[in-house]
């Protein structure tokens, strides 16, 4: 799916008349604009591929975060050291209907861990 770089309405293949070709237009400003015509770059050998770099990973919470200190704890065992303290925080992981997900982070070992709530 496009959208037009003019108004932001989503643009529509049209008929361009000539066998079964299409233009890609936009019905509020009459934007206009070629499809990519896949059959030309499998002989041609020219590919366009997307300019957009891939996203990062997402860091729920750095280590760097941790030793602030402000962060909530819980008495609750380390699965890794047995520890019985752990820092505490949520993040919606899933959709927004759904439940959150409770991350916990040894204060000792630094082991994170996770709980679907």
């Amino acid at each position: 799916m496009e959208f037009c770089p003019s108004c932001g309405c989503r643009l529509e293949p049209k008929k361009t008349g000539v066998g079964t070709s299409f233009i890609l237009s936009c019905q509020k400003c009459g934007y206009t604009k070629q499809p990519i015509d896949r059959k030309a770059e499998a002989k041609t050998g020219k590919v366009i591929s997307p300019s957009t770099a891939p996203k990062p990973f997402m860091t729920v919470i750095s280590e760097e975060d941790q030793k602030i200190k402000t962060m909530q704890t819980i008495r609750m065992a380390c699965e890794k050291c047995g520890n019985m303290e752990v820092f505490v925080w949520q993040v919606q992981t899933r959709g927004g209907d759904e439940a959150s997900t409770q991350f916990m982070r040894c204060t000792k070992c630094g082991h994170t861990f996770r709980e679907y709530t």
